[in-house]
């Protein structure tokens, strides 16, 4: 899986055909599920070597940093693309002109920018807490998890959460309905070609976004509401859903779906680095987690 999505970022880097918005999109999208992956898993390796399962508390409050800037990456960039899509398929003479090369850029720089800046204060707001126990009963850490361990008040942190997720989470859900909304209609009054285009378009960012909102209505959900009667198995498996199905889904859709991407990763699997493009001149468990 790890393999896979560096594959597909080499490509999307190295093949000049694919430097259009999208597949610069897409390439973001890959970098995340990468980095949300590399989040995971050498700490899971870890608690899953070791007879004690402990971790350091700044390892925990990095692997939270981490995970959540993945998370909202992640929606972030999905909603992004919904309005490429529609910018596409319901602008297509005047696509170049609104999403260059520059803008593109300067979203996915602002995207990640914002993340980590948003997730940093977040950080700062929960590091001084006094913890009255050390034990988070999940795979890995997270924020709320360290939040009902807190001995003092967390109304801040809990204020800032709340906001982010009436703000920022539905604004981006109301630009991703909107957007598909513009595309059925032009789909519904367009011609066949029209409608064939749109679907083999839109088919893999929407099956991504089906597939990211499942998982993370999961884990909002099982970290606010009592899951104990949910059996522990299920609730590891579809913690792992967020963070490892996800980027495989991601993978597998764009990689075999896109019919550029599908041919150029041919190319390198076999061996035809002569089709290649030049790269462009450079511009002057069942385990619980113990806090120790």
């Amino acid at each position: 899986m790890l393999g896979a999505n560096v594959l597909l970022i080499v490509v999307i880097c190295m093949n000049r055909s694919l430097h259009e918005p999208m597949y610069m999109f897409l390439c973001s999208l890959f970098v995340n599920e990468l980095f949300g992956s590399t989040s995971l898993f050498p700490f899971l390796l870890v608690q899953i070597l070791s007879d004690v399962h402990t971790v350091s508390v700044p390892l925990c409050f990095l692997q939270i940093y981490c995970l959540y800037i993945y998370g909202k990456v992640e929606i972030f960039t999905l909603g992004v693309m919904s309005y490429d899509r529609y910018v596409a398929i319901c602008f297509p003479l005047q696509y170049n002109t609104r999403m260059t090369h520059y803008k593109v850029a300067k979203i996915i720089s602002f995207i990640w920018f914002y993340a980590a800046l948003y997730f940093a204060v977040v950080l700062y707001l929960t590091l001084p807490l006094p913890l009255c126990g050390n034990v988070i009963d999940k795979v890995y850490c997270d924020f709320y998890s360290i939040a009902k361990l807190a001995c003092s008040d967390t109304t801040a942190s809990k204020i800032l959460g709340l906001i982010y997720l009436f703000t920022v989470f539905f604004s981006v859900i109301l630009l991703i309905i909107f957007s598909y909304m513009k595309i059925l209609k032009v789909c519904f009054s367009g011609s066949k070609q029209t409608r064939q285009k749109a679907i083999s378009t839109c088919t893999p960012h929407l099956t991504s976004l089906l597939n990211f909102s499942f998982g993370a209505f999961f884990e909002i959900t099982q970290s606010r509401f009592d899951m104990s009667d949910v059996p522990k198995v299920l609730s590891i498996l579809l913690s792992f859903h967020f963070l490892t199905c996800k980027s495989f889904f991601t993978t597998v859709l764009y990689g075999l779906k896109m019919t550029r991407i599908r041919i150029v990763c041919k190319q390198v699997m076999c061996g035809e680095m002569s089709e290649w493009d030049p790269p462009p001149p450079l511009d002057p468990t069942t385990f619980q987690v113990v806090i120790s």
